[in-house]
């Protein structure tokens, strides 16, 4: 089976960390296919390119086990976001057709989404979208909701990353049927139960401490404003608490404010993002990990969390709780500082078994490409009967 991969959401030269649960996927899913990922890259005009963007990619740049193609396409901010779905198929046409491929593969619904049901159209070929979360959730206008019902109801199948976003993408259009609730794994080979002691001992950290470890981006909306005011009352309560907040973000200066304003600055530490084997060994010093986000779909943090056998601390929200219970941590409200504290300061005055915490939790990558395969041949053979 010949898949072509319409999606933004990957690695790339200047984020090699992005799209991780996509790239974990696909790197599998190729050992099984012929497949090939073309990345539709926004590029602004100089005059107008907003702050934020660095320029073009490095185009030659690979990352392991998936061949990509990079296709640059002309994005005005804000004014060409509702056409950008259409922008994109045209770009992607030549090189899709060259490919040939029997399948259309998805991550993130809109534009690349809908981009890939009108190249599906023209090159009458199915297509597979897969919803990641925030592509529901966080839609940033009415027109382009208005495409991302389209590419729901235009889809062959749909994949969603949580049973609770299932119910969000049938709501908005995609046929009950034809949408599977395929939930993220982990690289079981890196994330397990570690020696706590010994992975202080690498990153520096004082061996008697209780460590809370927030592993993300440090945006407001992942619930970091109401963490840093929940643990400045575990901190005054325990005595001898820490929290790590490791990752990147736009709201970084908002929170090293914070914390000054909570004189929370000698407990509470902002570190910047880390790789994969940095983050599994920040997993096994934690005594607890935290995710209080307002919204989620089935975030990674949460299963390489509990694969390595710690507690996990988390809103309810998306699909976490399809990924744990009071076994292997607490569920709390989110915006809800004082339920936050309450949680953390219960968690880190229990004792908990990692083992038992990681015997429970094993999905991998592995199973995941196998449940993604599994639905791109439901598709192949629906469009094979039609």
């Amino acid at each position: 089976m010949r898949v072509a991969v319409v999606t933004q959401y990957f690695p790339t030269s200047r984020q090699p960390w992005a799209g991780h649960s996509a790239y974990q996927t696909l790197r599998v899913l190729s050992q099984k296919c012929d497949l090939k990922v073309f990345y539709p890259e926004a590029v602004y005009p100089s005059f107008l390119a907003p702050k934020s963007w660095l320029g073009p990619l490095d185009r030659t740049w690979q990352p392991a086990d998936v061949l990509v193609e990079y296709i640059p396409y002309l994005v005005l901010p804000a004014v060409s976001r509702p056409l950008n779905g259409a922008m994109m198929a045209r770009k992607l046409g030549g090189p899709l057709l060259k490919f040939q491929p029997d399948i259309i593969l998805n991550y993130v619904v809109y534009p690349d989404g809908w981009a890939a049901v009108l190249l599906g159209r023209d090159l009458q070929v199915p297509v597979v979208l897969t919803a990641i979360g925030s592509d529901l959730n966080r839609i940033s206008d009415p027109l382009c909701g208005v495409f991302t019902r389209k590419a729901l109801r235009g889809a062959d199948r749909v994949i969603t990353v949580s049973g609770d976003l299932k119910k969000t993408a049938v709501k908005m259009g995609s046929a009950q049927q034809r949408t599977h609730a395929i939930l993220n794994g982990c690289d079981t080979e890196i994330f397990h139960p570690r020696d706590r002691l010994a992975a202080r001992r690498d990153l520096q950290l004082n061996p008697t401490s209780q460590i809370v470890v927030y592993i993300g981006r440090t945006d407001v909306r992942k619930g970091l404003v109401e963490l840093v005011d929940a643990f400045s009352q575990t901190h005054q309560k325990l005595g001898h608490a820490e929290l790590f907040l490791v990752g990147d973000g736009p709201d970084k200066p908002l929170l090293e404010e914070k914390i000054a304003h909570s004189r929370a600055a000698d407990s509470i530490h902002l570190l910047p993002s880390c790789s994969t084997s940095g983050v599994a060994q920040w997993m096994g010093a934690a005594d607890l990990v935290v995710l209080p986000s307002y919204a989620e779909g089935c975030p990674n943090v949460v299963i390489e969390a509990l694969c390595s056998g710690r507690p996990v601390v988390a809103s309810s929200v998306g699909g976490i709780p399809e990924l744990m219970d009071d076994s292997s941590g607490r569920l709390i409200p989110p915006k809800s500082a004082p339920a936050l504290e309450e949680a953390l300061s219960s968690v880190l005055m229990q004792p908990w078994d990692a083992q038992s915490i990681a015997a429970k939790h094993k999905r991998s990558w592995s199973d995941v490409a196998d449940d993604v395969l599994a639905v791109l041949i439901k598709a192949a053979q629906g469009a094979t009967s039609s």
